[in-house]
């Protein structure tokens, strides 16, 4: 198992996640809706896309 491959697809997939939620956000804001999470819901919503993230830059074999 390559750690420096791993540790990079993690720390990558965290910092596109809270671009990735915002950019939804706001996309949907400028639709009309209206948001509004707490602290946690932001929390668990950044986990889960920073999984999902990084389940699709992880090579399948």
């Amino acid at each position: 198992m390559d750690y420096k491959k791993s540790i990079t697809h993690l720390l990558i997939s965290l910092l596109l996640s809270p671009v990735i939620v915002y950019i939804t956000l706001t996309a949907a804001k400028l639709t009309g809706s209206s948001y509004e999470m707490t602290h946690g819901e932001t929390f668990i919503i950044w986990l889960l896309m920073a999984i999902v993230i990084n389940l699709s830059l992880t090579k399948k074999t």
